[in-house]
């Protein structure tokens, strides 16, 4: 059973989200908060699989509180998903970079909230191509000189190749075309990266792609 905690100011928007999720076999709302502070306080009383956050709150704004949950090694398994009204709020982008998992305007499509939920608890952060791709534009668009890539140093040539393409927005099915392997071969060969430089989700694995230099702006297909 797939646990999530709603975070929204708004009672309307919590009480949708809950007929819906509440309704699915494998998914139930295990609590609610109305503001930021809550919502972290809640995940620490609760440690939800998910948290479905809005990025507006009074008292803590979604972006300090999802800090806070992806900060706390008691929360290490807690994904995030950030809730907005704009696909490309500077905010999300922040929130990203923060540790959440991903994000979803609100009027998104039931079925796409369901199976962003699903995916963020089977480790893929980045929920829609289309999405993705234009969250990876914004960072490159705003990205800075990179950092040195020490960071990349413990990894075998096939990572860092699968970690450049994780960071122009390749799936795993993608990813094993592009090399000529299997899907769970590319999928090992993402997780294997993700342990090794101690990302979260493949959210953070794009966001360290770009900030190592290992993929740089003007190199999405």
């Amino acid at each position: 059973m797939i646990r999530v905690l709603l975070a929204d100011d708004q009672s309307l928007v919590r009480a949708g989200f809950r007929a819906l999720l509440d309704a699915q076999p494998d998914i139930e709302v295990a609590g609610e908060a109305a503001d930021g502070e809550e919502a972290v306080r809640t995940a620490r009383e609760l440690a939800p699989d998910v948290v479905l956050m809005d990025i507006r709150m009074p008292v803590l704004d979604g972006l300090a509180a999802t800090r806070r949950i992806t900060e706390d090694d008691r929360l290490k398994d807690v994904k995030v998903v950030m809730l907005t009204t704009f696909e490309l709020d500077e905010y999300v982008f922040e929130a990203i970079r923060s540790g959440a998992s991903g994000f979803l305007v609100k009027d998104t499509e039931p079925d796409e909230l369901l199976r962003a939920v699903r995916a963020v608890v089977g480790g893929d952060a980045l929920l829609s191509p289309g999405v993705t791709r234009r969250l990876i534009a914004e960072f490159a668009a705003r990205s800075k000189e990179p950092a040195a890539a020490d960071a990349l140093a413990e990894l075998t040539e096939r990572e860092r190749e699968v970690m450049a393409l994780v960071g122009i927005g390749l799936s795993n099915e993608e990813i094993a075309r592009r090399l000529v392997v299997s899907p769970l071969t590319a999928k090992t060969h993402v997780s294997r990266t993700m342990v090794k430089l101690g990302a979260r989700d493949r959210a953070q694995l794009v966001v360290l792609a770009y900030e190592s230099g290992l993929v740089r702006p003007g190199w999405l297909g």
